[in-house]
């Protein structure tokens, strides 16, 4: 009953981590405006069309060919994904006839994404961008099946555990942050068993990851917490290796460690659950689990949790879950995007006002 991210924005983000040089939405100018411009700062070039009300009657086809031909000339990408919107999609508008008119020497993906696509799921504009990806040889099929398959998976853990219940959630913005790092800081000293879990996807995990690399052995030298991630650096797609590779050097560098790695940045629908065996199997007391906490089984643990998101929309369904305290950090995907290294969290600037004292 509230506004969730479209297909569209999904296929841009999904054709960002393709590596896409340049992305053309096929549609009004206005058409996510927000995630085209944050996209800019990750090096992306998103263009549009600009379709108006005549186009919507006559049809565009034109615009689009004479787009895929000047952003040609301005960028000579090597890669190019073309977009469909509600408009042009609604209306019939063949992508593929503009890309061979335009006859360009990129390669160019055309996604036919709206949207309400299929059931209007955010991830159904992801599955499409990797099929066309599959099919001309991007990514193998193999890759392709895996990735597609983590996105179900995430679709269902939303519907189920997350935001997409199919009921009016209020926002809310969680427990007070020097309140939870004060008890986090109180079980370490107490020489509770502590676990800090990363289960993130792609960029965000640059926020959610700022936990891992503060030097909690000032607290209690003997007994740092356990730390948990999905950064295997060998799963994903390239950038989001990259992600995973770019945070483990952080953690290290400030001299701390993984303990357990659970998977990759793109299989947190999975990770969660691998890391609850990890902390049942490590008699855990107190577990930190940020990005998706929803994806970790918390109800079937004994232990004081503590869970940090991104949505205040899914602060409610976190307690309801069964996570001790929530915490909600605001604009990750806005103040993750571009980045290539840790930033500093609100929870994690609460924390270190905690060991400073």
């Amino acid at each position: 009953m509230h506004p969730r991210p479209s297909p569209i924005a999904a296929s841009l983000y999904t054709l960002r981590d393709l590596d896409a040089d340049v992305i053309i939405l096929h549609g009004p100018h206005g058409c996510c405006f927000r995630t085209g411009r944050l996209l800019e700062t990750d090096g992306v070039r998103v263009l549009t069309t600009a379709m108006s009300e005549q186009d919507f009657i006559f049809g565009a086809t034109d615009k689009l060919t004479e787009t895929l031909k000047k952003a040609y000339e301005m960028f000579s990408p090597d890669l190019v994904g073309v977009v469909g919107t509600c408009a042009s999609m609604i209306i019939g508008e063949d992508l593929r006839e503009a890309v061979q008119r335009a006859d360009i020497p990129s390669r160019v993906l055309t996604v036919e994404s709206h949207g309400g696509f299929g059931e209007g799921d955010n991830t159904e504009g992801a599955i499409i961008v990797l099929e066309a990806a599959a099919e001309q040889g991007i990514i193998s099929g193999e890759e392709a099946e895996r990735q597609i398959r983590m996105l179900k998976l995430a679709t269902e853990i939303e519907k189920t555990r997350g935001m997409a219940q199919g009921e009016y959630i209020r926002p809310s913005y969680g427990d007070d942050k020097d309140m939870v790092a004060a008890e986090l800081i109180d079980a370490l000293r107490d020489g509770k068993r502590v676990a800090l879990v990363l289960n993130a996807k792609k960029e965000t995990s640059y926020l959610f990851a700022d936990l891992l690399r503060l030097p909690f052995r000032a607290v209690n030298p003997d007994n740092p917490p356990l730390i948990i991630a999905n950064l295997d650096v060998k799963t994903g797609l390239p950038r989001i290796r990259r992600h995973a590779e770019n945070i483990l050097s952080e953690i290290e560098a400030a001299g701390n460690r993984v303990d357990h790695v659970t998977g990759g940045l793109d299989e947190y629908p999975v990770t969660g659950g691998r890391a609850a065996e990890i902390l049942s199997e490590e008699a855990v007391e107190f577990a930190v689990v940020s990005g998706v906490p929803h994806a970790l089984p918390v109800e079937e643990l004994e232990l004081t949790s503590v869970a940090v998101t991104d949505g205040p929309r899914l602060v409610e369904p976190l307690r309801r879950l069964g996570y001790t305290f929530v915490v909600a950090e605001l604009d990750a995907h806005s103040r993750t995007l571009g980045q290539d290294s840790i930033v500093e969290s609100d929870f994690g600037d609460a924390l270190r006002r905690k060991m400073e004292r």
